[in-house]
């Protein structure tokens, strides 16, 4: 039976962001990453494919990941919030 997906939300200093987010994409299940402003509003919202493999992803993110890192260095914290598919390696 497939489970829920599952939501992880961590607040973070903006220059922890970019690390934090590719950590979390290599461990190949996350789904969707947002990250939020201290006041709650989205910076950021990246909806992950199933189909693309790891390492294709962190290719194909590399701009994303740059224009978060700008975005998120703007802000003395932020909030990430990461849904992870149990149902994926």
């Amino acid at each position: 039976e497939p489970q829920r997906p599952l939501l992880e939300q961590v607040t973070l200093a903006g220059n922890k962001v970019v690390a934090y987010v590719k950590e979390a994409i290599a461990s190949g299940n996350v789904r969707r990453v947002v990250v939020y402003k201290q006041d709650g509003t989205p910076l950021m919202d990246v909806p992950l494919g199933t189909s693309v493999a790891v390492g294709g992803l962190a290719t194909l993110l590399a701009p994303t990941l740059v224009a978060l890192g700008a975005l998120a260095a703007l802000f003395s914290q932020v909030r990430v919030e990461i849904t992870r598919d149990p149902n994926r390696p």
